[in-house]
């Protein structure tokens, strides 16, 4: 049985949430708040994530940033009465699979568990694209997690040699890191 966390501060729709879940054959747990919901990662590994972006505490898109940090690779479903591109642009580019705006209807949350039943199938092959790669490894060096962004930018050497967009990303990692002289050698290539 898939495990599934549901973080919202408002207890009516962690309720809807649940029963619509459990319907569906996951088992649930909540948190009610951006605190529980971390501890709640750190404690259980779960197949998949409902997040309120607006929490008490810690919000919930500070709390995806955290548990990508840990290297938590949980599928999140982010839901939200405060729909803003700008929001749905950043949860995404933090790895976030689909995004809900308020209020949702059960057969709305049956049709986002389909689309990510069938895109899970997919998560490989999109994980190695060049492009997904590059994305993760700029947006890691914006966040000054120079491990990580060496990391994207090694995969998406090992699949594109000849993209000159890859070296750079490669030389800043390094620079970030304090190796100059790997920095320059790949800032050069």
């Amino acid at each position: 049985m898939k495990k599934v966390l549901v973080v919202d501060d408002t207890k009516n729709i962690r309720m809807i949430l649940t029963k619509c879940l459990e319907l569906e054959g996951y088992e649930v747990m909540t948190a009610s708040d951006g605190k529980q919901a971390l501890e709640m990662f750190a404690a259980h590994t779960f197949d998949l994530a409902f997040l309120d972006i607006k929490l008490p505490e810690i919000r919930g898109t500070e709390v995806l940033r955290r548990i990508r940090e840990l290297g938590i690779k949980t599928p999140v479903i982010i839901i939200t009465a405060y729909a803003t591109v700008k929001n749905a642009i950043d949860c995404t580019n933090m790895g976030a699979v689909a995004y809900v705006q308020k209020p949702f209807s059960a057969e709305k949350i049956k049709s986002v568990l389909k689309e990510f039943d069938y895109s899970s199938f997919c998560t490989e092959q999109e994980s190695n694209s060049v492009d997904k790669l590059l994305n993760d490894a700029r947006i890691s060096l914006k966040e000054g997690l120079y491990d990580r962004a060496l990391e994207f930018s090694q995969k998406a050497l090992s699949l594109e040699l000849s993209n000159q967009e890859i070296y750079l990303l490669i030389s800043k990692a390094y620079e970030g890191l304090g190796d100059e002289v790997k920095s320059q050698r790949f800032y050069k290539f």
